[in-house]
């Protein structure tokens, strides 16, 4: 399994074109942010000393909880091209067990969603500091390492199921191209959640991966939002928080930063486990 993970690694890093299109939502995040976004929602806080601060975490947070799975699902598509080239039949004859290919891949999904992550957050806070915003202290860099892995867990999960059933690069290049557009809307990247229509509201907050954009959010945003509002109201910060997406509130009940832990935990194992088991069925099958 190690020499396959090795391989795997290899092979998507020296692919440059696919190591670029597996972070184009991340860039798509940023542009908008720059380019359209930033300015018409920073205007909406002028009642506040410094809304680009609180902004600019904001959009982090976004790209990081993109990164974790367009990354993951574009670290798949070695398995893909492995498929359709009937180079994964080679590995059948070998004396490694299904399994043990099939856990190659999806590790490998895993540590490239850890890699890619990491590298948007130095991209952020390379940004930010350049600009003139605060650098995150280490407390809270250990805090994002643990939550960039268990983003990675559940992200590249869910991805591994979906490339689970597919077999050839078209397929596998249309559900990259659809994933990589919802994303960003899914884990209110491009739109503050609070501004969604509410249906789609409830659909992002049941959706896994937007948990890792609330606990992104709460540690990126933590010193932007007491210096913008230690003169407001609680009422005020609470709703500010909801329509930015820092909180998830469920029929009145706020819910917690462990709640959103549990939901990427479990979300990680099942999927996990449903990948695998279609994985080892749909190889049997050769």
């Amino acid at each position: 399994m190690k020499i396959m993970v090795k391989r795997n690694l290899k092979i998507y890093f020296q692919d440059k074109a696919a190591v670029f299109f597996s972070m184009l939502s991340v860039i798509i995040i940023f542009a908008l942010y720059i380019f359209f976004i930033g300015d018409s929602i920073s205007s909406g806080l002028k009642f506040l000393p410094h809304p680009n601060r609180l902004m600019r975490a904001w959009m982090l947070a976004g790209m990081l909880a993109s990164a974790s799975i367009t990354t993951s699902l574009g670290a798949y598509g070695v398995m893909i091209s492995d498929r359709e080239n009937k180079t994964i039949k080679d590995f059948y004859s070998s004396p490694v067990s299904r399994r043990q290919i099939a856990g190659g891949y999806i590790i490998t999904g895993f540590i490239i969603s850890i890699i890619m992550s990491i590298f948007t957050l130095i991209f952020g806070e390379i940004y930010m500091g350049m600009i003139g915003g605060a650098v995150l202290d280490m407390d809270i860099l250990l805090k994002l390492f643990g939550v960039i892995v268990l983003s990675a867990f559940a992200s590249s999960a869910i991805a591994s199921f979906i490339i689970s059933f597919l077999k050839t690069n078209s397929a596998y290049s249309a559900a990259s191209t659809i994933v990589g557009t919802l994303i960003g809307f899914l884990v209110g990247a491009y739109i503050p959640i609070g501004n969604l229509p509410e249906n789609v509201q409830w659909l992002v907050k049941y959706f896994p991966c937007a948990h890792s954009a609330i606990l992104y959010r709460q540690l990126l945003m933590k010193d932007s939002i007491k210096e913008n509002f230690a003169n407001q109201p609680t009422a005020i910060l609470k709703e500010t928080k909801e329509i930015l997406g820092v909180i998830f509130v469920y029929n009145g009940h706020t819910a917690s930063a462990w709640m959103s832990v549990v939901v990427l935990l479990i979300t990680g194992v099942v999927f996990y486990l449903l990948a695998v088991l279609v994985l080892i069925r749909k190889e049997n099958e050769i």
